[in-house]
């Protein structure tokens, strides 16, 4: 994966090479104990320091069979929703043994620690569901779209690409 962090990155781009910088400064914790963009809550450990790496969600995940062969690529954009996003596909597919497919478009859920909310994508939990959880303590937030997964898979005759259907693009295969 490639990421910006914000969109737009940092919106400055570099003279003659056309592309954007990101805003990767903003994975480390410029305010400790202070929500980021994504309203991730840091520590001291993760404080801006010289030559220092920011704590980072990308994930861009490679599973390999019992024999060592690739099997499964799954990446995706989406902040600190990244892991729990890669880790949906990856259960769906090996765990529940959903095609690729149905795997990368199932609803999603996320909880990140802080802030103390679930957020859950619209439709992907029935309303009984919400109110139950809301009735034991947790606060809900219903969110229009949960990222934009992208994964290869191999398969008996080939390889097959998915792209999310929350978003446009196309997977292919060979």
């Amino acid at each position: 994966t490639t990421t910006l962090n914000n969109s737009y990155g940092s919106a400055v781009t570099v003279t003659g090479a056309g592309f954007l910088l990101n805003d990767e400064m903003d994975d480390l914790a410029s305010a400790p104990g202070k929500p980021n963009m994504y309203g991730l809550v840091q520590g001291d450990s993760n404080a801006i320091q010289p030559g220092k790496r920011p704590l980072s969600a990308m994930t861009p995940s490679f599973v390999v069979d019992e024999n060592g062969r690739l099997l499964l690529v799954v990446g995706t954009p989406g902040g600190p929703r990244i892991i729990t996003m890669v880790y949906h596909v990856i259960s769906n597919v090996l765990d529940h043994r959903m095609s690729l497919a149905d795997a990368v478009s199932a609803p999603r859920l996320h909880h990140q620690g802080l802030p103390n909310i679930i957020r859950i994508e619209r439709g992907g939990v029935s309303p009984a569901v919400i109110a139950q959880l809301e009735k034991m303590g947790h606060q809900i937030s219903v969110a229009g779209y949960t990222g934009d997964v992208e994964a290869i898979i191999r398969t008996p005759t080939g390889w097959q690409g998915v792209s999310d259907p929350r978003y446009g693009g196309g997977g292919a295969g060979y």
